[in-house]
């Protein structure tokens, strides 16, 4: 775990002039730019400010995993951001590739439940998430049926040749191991 040479609450005094969303949106705009350690303190003050602001913690959580592969930070990350913002739909997709990559296949089980009715999430993303679930249990008619569901739910050329590959492999797998 990483330990930080600041204390929260002066970050949260420094910062009364700006609200959580204000640094949340800046943050955001440091991660487009690749400026990782200054998003990630912007992010930190905004949680300082607000404890609350759960989009904060889901920018959190997708750096520590996507940056620092530290999936302990991680995931706490992500389970503040479910606390505090369940209904936006990025903790549930980001969230599902660290419970995927943990091997907490229940855990991701339960979350894609939650996520499938979640408005305005990408269904076609939630189902490929299942469909790789099942296809690490080895349930591959089971990932091949998910994978479908993702054909017909995609907004894009590239995806659909996406799943369509992934059911391609499934099938291999299956006669392979079978």
């Amino acid at each position: 775990m990483e330990t930080h040479s600041y204390n929260w609450r002066d970050m949260a005094t420094q910062d009364t002039d700006q609200s959580a969303d204000q640094l949340f949106f800046q943050a955001d705009e440091l991660i487009k730019q690749q400026k990782i350690a200054e998003a990630k303190e912007t992010l930190e003050r905004a949680v300082a400010v607000d404890p609350t602001h759960g989009r904060s913690y889901n920018h959190l959580g997708w750096i520590y995993d996507t940056k620092y592969r530290d999936y302990v930070q991680a995931d706490a990350q992500f389970k503040r951001a479910l606390e505090f913002a369940p209904e936006y739909p990025a903790v549930y997709l980001n969230y599902a590739i660290v419970l995927s990559a943990l091997e907490r296949y229940d855990d991701l089980e339960h979350l894609l439940i939650k996520a499938e009715s979640v408005p305005g999430i990408a269904k076609d993303r939630v189902y490929n998430e299942q469909g790789l679930l099942k296809e690490d249990q080895g349930k591959y008619d089971e990932a091949i049926e998910k994978f479908k569901l993702c054909v017909a739910k995609a907004k894009s050329l590239q995806d659909i040749e996406s799943y369509k590959e992934n059911i391609e492999r499934c099938k291999v797998k299956k006669a392979t191991l079978a």
